[in-house]
């Protein structure tokens, strides 16, 4: 059988990896950025935008996929790819952060979790053979287990609960995938490490779920209101006891200098809705840091974002327009603000690679991150 993953190269002065991940819809590059498209669509994008900007995988949410239109429409219509018209991977987070960001609406119990819908309140449930059957449906390239996202802070003894029952779960979800042929048919399950800010409980965690073998690992649970650094000494607390031949995937985060650093830290995989998201508002980002167009100063300013960054919005607009189509509250400000910012991440990881190709990584991602933080420092 094929590696799920193959590691080419490991940072000689940080833990930094140059890697391929194997799909059955491509190889995947890492370190890599993952654009979410959380109902299907990154928003204010098309997928010829996202593949013109170098998108090699993107995310879908098991949660809202269900709600709406719901995974057996999308499974009728030919699957997530056909249905969005993206014929590159997908990750499919399970749900289990919406156990943390709807916790008013939610009920865990030992065989998962009740919601009440924030549509129209109706009572479902998510437990690990329906997360499993729901990503089946969406016929997902990535399947991530369901686990259950502990708040920050909490106790240690609630931690340690809640961590259990993660690990009951992710086995669960991993027998649900073998018996079914997920797994046979080439997609691959992820597993989720938590435990909070809690160094033995993420390791427990880590080495119990890489005896169960699964494709990938995941490390869950941070940027859920910790600060910065406690959130960094989590992923390092994780990655060390995931396996070094399996990708590894930090959830949900972060700006450019916190990707970097994670990287440094022996990830390979990201996500965040964060540049999609600030575009829609005027704020971009640039290697001194963000800048919010909406500021008077770019009223008339000629230049691009980004001078030499090679996407549509760069080549072809100024600061001056951009900034005029986000006062005026265009709907084209949110899609050309959103390509500069996605392909910025992108960019940021694709200089990544070729430094930790390059065996410079280590002083390399010091002086952009010095820079990109000087400018914010001073933009601020």
């Amino acid at each position: 059988m094929k590696p799920v993953f193959d590691l080419l190269k490991t940072d000689t002065h940080t833990a930094a990896r140059r890697g391929r991940l194997h799909t059955r819809h491509g190889i995947v590059q890492t370190p890599i950025f993952m654009p979410v498209g959380t109902q299907g669509t990154v928003k204010a994008t098309t997928p010829v935008q996202l593949k013109d900007i170098g998108s090699q995988i993107i995310l879908g949410n098991t949660y809202h996929l269900n709600l709406r239109p719901t995974s057996e429409v999308i499974k009728e219509l030919g699957g997530l790819h056909k249905f969005m018209g993206w014929d590159g991977p997908i990750l499919t987070d399970s749900g289990g952060f919406q156990v943390f960001s709807l916790a008013k609406l939610r009920d865990i119990r030992e065989d998962g979790v009740f919601f009440a819908s924030h549509l129209d309140g109706k009572r479902l449930f998510l437990g690990p053979k329906e997360v499993m059957t729901i990503q089946a449906n969406l016929g997902s390239d990535i399947a991530m287990v369901l686990d259950e996202c502990p708040p920050w802070p909490c106790t240690k003894d609630e931690c340690a609960i809640s961590v259990k029952r993660s690990l009951k779960w992710a086995k669960q979800c991993l027998e649900i995938s073998q018996g079914n042929g997920f797994l046979e048919n080439g997609h691959h399950v992820f597993a989720i490490v938590q435990g909070s800010t809690f160094d033995d409980l993420r390791r427990e965690a880590a080495e119990t779920l890489a005896a169960m073998n699964f494709p990938g690992y995941a490390v869950g649970g941070v940027s859920v209101g910790e600060p910065e650094p406690e959130m960094l000494k989590q992923v390092g607390a994780s990655t060390p006891f995931m396996p070094k031949d399996k990708p590894r995937y930090t959830m949900g985060l972060g700006t450019p200098p916190q990707i970097l650093k994670m990287i440094a830290l022996g990830v390979d995989m990201f996500d965040c809705v964060m540049p999609s998201r600030v575009a829609r508002n005027g704020l971009v980002f640039t290697p001194d840091g963000p800048m919010n167009l909406r500021n008077e100063r770019f009223k008339t300013d000629p230049r691009p974002i980004v001078e030499g960054l090679d996407n549509y919005t760069c080549r072809t607009f100024s600061r001056a327009y951009l900034r005029h189509l986000a006062v005026s509250g265009e709907m084209l400000s949110g899609t050309l603000l959103t390509i500069h910012n996605l392909h910025f991440f992108l960019d940021v990881v694709a200089q990544a690679r070729a430094h930790i190709e390059a065996g410079d990584f280590g002083e390399w991602h010091l002086e952009w991150i010095k820079r990109y933080e000087a400018g914010a420092a001073h933009l601020a």
